[in-house]
């Protein structure tokens, strides 16, 4: 997964912050998982866009694995770090033009979410876990809800042409997941045009 012309010194510190990332997420309660690359598409379906899978057969039966045993999962090669949702966390996919709308508005409203981008322009905004998601957000094709049964790549997990990475870390939240309802309803606003002075009327009204 790594490019074969970095050094290996290189190499062996990418596999170490993997870990490391892997382990403290773990700690928090995260349910982490290694994944690799898939299988080559063949229909060009930009969603899935080469992006990693479990490398644990059966990996629902993993998840909630202790830290311990997950730094065994990163001790031996360059998995890329995925977690779980449906469970501790959900993640709403959108293209990168809708993320900045939105991401402006939370910011407006003084409520930052965790975002990931990904390296083909997708970012991933990370919430509470929901049962649905509106009727808006369901209905767009370029819309993705990762719940129950669905997984997404952290940082910095590498991909073919780049590394995912935090656009908003959760740190910035103080690790506090953003309510799903409340990041649902920015995602939908932001879909209808929405700036960010009329939100925050809107809100305070």
């Amino acid at each position: 997964m790594l490019d074969a012309n970095w050094p290996d010194s290189w190499r062996g510190a990418f596999r170490i912050e993997l870990r490391a990332e892997a382990i403290g997420l773990a700690w928090r309660g995260w349910p982490v998982l290694p994944g690799v690359d898939p299988a080559p598409l063949t229909d060009g379906d930009d969603l899935t866009w080469r992006r990693p899978v479990p490398a644990i057969d059966g990996w629902r039966e993993q998840l909630g694995t202790h830290a311990h045993e997950v730094a065994t999962w990163f001790s031996d090669r360059t998995h890329s770090l995925l977690v779980a949702t449906g469970t501790v966390l959900d993640a709403i996919e959108v293209d990168d033009e809708l993320g900045k709308r939105a991401c402006r508005l939370l910011r407006a409203l003084g409520h930052p979410a965790p975002i990931i981008a990904l390296p083909n322009g997708r970012w991933l905004f990370l919430t509470t876990v929901a049962d649905r998601v509106p009727a808006e957000l369901a209905s767009r094709a370029g819309i993705q809800w990762h719940g129950k049964g669905s997984y997404i790549p952290l940082p910095p997990s590498p991909f073919q042409h780049g590394v995912v990475h935090w656009r908003v870390k959760p740190e910035v939240c103080g690790w506090q997941l953003p309510d799903a309802t409340e990041v649902h309803d920015v995602l939908v606003r932001a879909l209808a045009g929405a700036d960010a002075a009329q939100l925050v009327h809107t809100t305070a009204a």
